[in-house]
């Protein structure tokens, strides 16, 4: 999706517009997150972009798409640009913690062993 929306309206009030372009962005994901996976692909990931127009986007995370439109509106823009495609995305494991080792544990567990 790759489209520039406008906040005003001759006769839409601009909060209602505003709960429109949320309501359509939520649709939109939901839709593509609904799509058959290819083999070895663990979910479906989005790059997302925004700005006041599409030469001044810059990447943004997909978690903050509805602040980003708020901000639209208390900044009274007449329109924005927000571009989200979806990619493959691949799980990576995280990397485990050593866990750190209690001083008085590892002294009961050496006097144990010498009995």
């Amino acid at each position: 999706m790759k489209k520039t929306f406008k906040i005003s309206h001759p006769k839409i009030k601009v909060p209602r517009l505003v709960e429109a372009i949320k309501y359509e962005v939520k649709k939109y994901i939901k839709r593509e997150r609904r799509k058959t996976l290819p083999p070895e692909v663990d979910f479906w990931d989005f790059d997302c972009r925004y700005g006041v127009d599409e030469a001044s986007s810059e990447v943004i995370h997909l978690s903050t798409i509805n602040k980003f439109i708020s901000q639209a509106e208390s900044q009274q823009l007449e329109s924005f640009y927000l571009e989200i495609l979806v990619k493959p995305g691949y799980r990576s494991q995280k990397p485990k913690a050593e866990q750190p080792i209690n001083v008085d544990d590892s002294v009961i567990q050496s006097e144990e062993n010498q009995e």
